[in-house]
């Protein structure tokens, strides 16, 4: 499970990059909104939660939430940094397709896309375990 966790967090990564820079593209060019270019961001995050939240009940994560938690660093940043982090980033990236779904203008879905898609990458950069994530393991 934890494999296939971190085989699609590359996805993930890798389709918002893609998302990102097509939509940044035809935002600076005032080219036409790319829904099926945003949609596959949105779909590599929410694979890729639903993966974290079986993985994470799996772990039993869930019973562990007490004081004791907080103390140690590396427990808390499994059992409330991370999976918080990425949640919020999900739902970044979620609201950003929405808002831009309903939009008529181009210009302003472009940005929206833009705008929320990045927030939603560095929220995933800034909470993935960098030290002990290895696709090969």
């Amino acid at each position: 499970m934890k494999h296939l966790h971190s085989t699609l967090a590359v996805v993930l990564l890798i389709a918002l990059v893609v998302s990102i820079v097509i939509t940044l593209v035809n935002y600076l060019k005032y080219r036409p909104y790319n829904r099926k270019i945003a949609l596959i961001g949105l779909i590599s995050g929410h694979m890729q939660m639903l993966i974290g939240i079986i993985y994470f009940i799996t772990l039993q994560y869930y019973s562990m939430f007490s004081g004791a938690v907080m103390k140690d660093s590396l427990m808390r940043f499994k059992v409330i940094e991370h999976p918080l982090a990425m949640l919020l980033g999900v739902v970044a990236i979620t609201i950003g397709y929405s808002k831009a779904k309903r939009m008529t203008e181009d210009f302003k879905a472009n940005q929206t896309v833009f705008i929320f898609y990045i927030i939603g990458l560095i929220l995933f950069l800034s909470r993935i375990p960098w030290k002990t994530w290895s696709l090969f393991a």
